[in-house]
């Protein structure tokens, strides 16, 4: 399993983060050690002093393809969720200053907690989906997925052209603005909707 993030695809977020719209879908990758399952803690590491939340609906693979056409894109994935990718924006900050890569700041272990996966069924738009995460029972990021700049099937179509995708996978797809610290004794809750799908302690 190996999980796939889609960066810069909210244009409020790429304001946020002082960078360029791109012209074509930016991914990096996580390794599996950052998965958090649902109902985990997040352990604050001690490489960092600047750990941020960044919501995200999730795809989960269900079936392998490679170069997959945008049109059958949505026969390869049957359940979402929400998700947090967790960055170390220090090192992140770091690594960029000095035009090196920022695996260290994005794929360390239990950088990518997940929420609990629902039927894609359950839609009647997947281009319309509400979803936003909660810090202490507040508001901070506010997202849905009408302002994606690419949506999961031309993601789906654009990452498989370099990687095969497997059954398993999970495709984080871009955060909203309103990314932020978080600190130990953190409650983070993340919803679709009204449904609260993810709840994730900061120790």
């Amino acid at each position: 399993m190996k999980i796939i993030c889609i960066g810069q695809n909210y244009p409020k977020h790429v304001t946020e983060m002082k960078a360029e719209i791109p012209t074509n879908p930016v991914f990096f990758m996580k390794a599996e050690n950052a998965v958090i399952r649902p109902g985990d803690p997040f352990f604050y590491p001690s490489f960092s002093k600047e750990i941020h939340h960044e919501i995200e609906i999730v795809l989960k693979l269900n079936r392998n393809g490679k170069n997959i056409e945008k049109k059958f894109a949505n026969k390869y994935f049957d359940e979402i969720t929400v998700g947090i990718d967790f960055t170390a924006r220090d090192l992140q900050a770091e690594c960029k200053k000095k035009g090196l890569p920022w695996e260290m700041a994005k794929s360390f272990d239990g950088s990518a907690a997940i929420g609990k996966f629902i039927p894609k069924d359950d839609f009647v738009n997947m281009n319309t989906i509400p979803f936003h995460l909660d810090l202490n029972g507040t508001t901070v990021q506010d997202g849905n997925t009408r302002d994606l700049l690419y949506q999961f099937d031309t993601i789906i179509e654009y990452v498989s052209k370099f990687i095969t995708l497997k059954m398993g996978d999970l495709i984080y797809t871009g955060t909203p603005s309103g990314v932020g610290p978080v600190t130990i004794g953190d409650t983070l809750e993340g919803y679709i909707g009204i449904e609260k799908l993810l709840e994730c302690n900061i120790k």
